[in-house]
Order: structure tokens, then C-alpha cells, then sequence
């Protein structure tokens, strides 16, 4: 694993926290959700382009 992409799993999991923080409050903003959700998914996302890229073609 890089560097690169253990920060990015750190990063992926710290989102993923605070994204079940904020649904478990009694009242959730949804606006907070829906911010949380997008830099979770980038995360996610530039972990798939990483990983796809170091695999051989």
C-alpha cells in the first residue's frame, strides 16, 4: 500500500465516521449528509483509479 492510498483509506474512514455521527443525531442535517456522502464517494473514487492503475495491463 502507498502512501497515497493509505491516506485516502484514512480519509474514506474519518468521512464515514462523522457520516454515521450525523445520522444518529436527532435531527440530521441533511445538508451535512449530503456534503459528507460527496467526499466520501471522491475518496472512494480516487482509491478505485489508483487501484486500477497499478494493476498490469
Amino acid at each position: 500500500m502507498t502512501a497515497r492510498t493509505y491516506r485516502l483509506t484514512q480519509i474514506h474512514q474519518r468521512i464515514d465516521e462523522r457520516l454515521r455521527l450525523e445520522l444518529r443525531k436527532r435531527a440530521p442535517d441533511g445538508m451535512e449528509i449530503s456534503r459528507l456522502k460527496k467526499m466520501k464517494l471522491r475518496a472512494k473514487d480516487a482509491l478505485y483509479r489508483m487501484a486500477k492503475r497499478a494493476k498490469p495491463a
